[in-house]
């Protein structure tokens, strides 16, 4: 009677998995796959001379709103800096959904204290970007686009920093081991260098600044108020103000990154160095 009942028993336990996975439905696919192969983008094609010689098209400047205060001085101000902002010259390094990856930090001995103030600013300032854009928080630097590091930016131009953004440009296939890789497409890879020698509010302000650009607002807001702020205020930047959000909005309505030369699978090139497109930005 048992030999008779294993069968049976086998079938309804493949029976009720096959139920499970019709009432679950299809697997969500995963948003942050990791890289299986990069290649540098073709020479000759973009590369920092190029980005440096040749300006860049400009955003048009948005309306101005006007307002006259009582002594009759009148005011103009605009609602967003998108003509303030610079694309590559592929087009806007934006994305629908951006995987971030934050280097970890010590958990234990005297290290560990600092560690985590930097990374409580740091996930203060990301929070806010989560707010307005869809970011996954991945736990292999593989699977990110942006990648935050604790250290302090070398000296550029003779000019220090707590913070700097430097953006390349790769083509990636994605996809999981043993999976189908999708097809080579052009991202925008960022590398954030965050400084941990600041308060926990300053180390706040600069992430949000950095991470803007990292999400794609290359430039600069002429008003201090602003998370993109060129010259920062009096008093430390937290939250993104309504320039920022109005501006990032358009700036997720562009067109994205194109690819210069379409290249068939059996012409694939070797995997190389990403190529640097732009320099770094405070």
């Amino acid at each position: 009677m048992r030999r008779a009942q294993a069968p049976l028993l086998a079938s309804l336990a493949g029976l009720m998995a096959l139920a499970r996975s019709v009432i679950a439905g299809p697997a969500t696919p995963d948003p942050c796959p990791p890289s299986l192969a990069q290649r540098q983008i073709p020479a000759g094609q973009e590369s920092t001379a190029t980005m440096a010689a040749t300006p860049a098209p400009t955003a048009p400047a948005p309306s101005t709103s006007t307002s006259t205060s009582t002594s009759t001085s009148t005011s103009t101000s605009l609602a967003d800096y998108r003509h303030r902002l610079r694309p590559t010259p592929l087009g806007w390094a934006r994305r629908h959904h951006w995987c971030v990856w934050i280097e970890p930090g010590a958990t234990t001995g005297p290290a560990a204290l600092w560690d985590g103030r930097w990374r409580q600013a740091v996930e203060g300032a990301l929070a806010s970007w989560q707010r307005n854009l869809p970011i996954t928080v991945v736990g292999d630097p593989e699977r990110a686009q942006v990648r935050l590091l604790r250290r302090r930016p070398p000296v550029q131009n003779r000019r220090a920093s707590h913070g700097r953004a430097t953006l390349m440009l790769v083509e990636v296939q994605r996809g999981e081991s043993g999976q189908p890789a999708s097809p080579w497409q052009i991202e925008p890879q960022v590398t954030v260098q965050l400084s941990p020698g600041q308060g926990v509010p300053a180390m706040q302000a600069t992430a949000l600044h950095e991470l803007g650009h990292a999400f794609g607002l290359w430039g600069h807001s002429d008003q201090a108020g602003d998370a993109l702020a060129a010259v920062p205020g009096s008093q430390p930047v937290l939250e993104l103000s309504a320039r920022d959000r109005a501006t990032l909005l358009w700036l997720q309505a562009q067109p994205g990154l194109t690819d210069p030369i379409p290249v068939s699978p059996g012409g694939a090139r070797p995997a190389a160095g990403p190529a640097p497109l732009a320099p770094g930005a405070n």
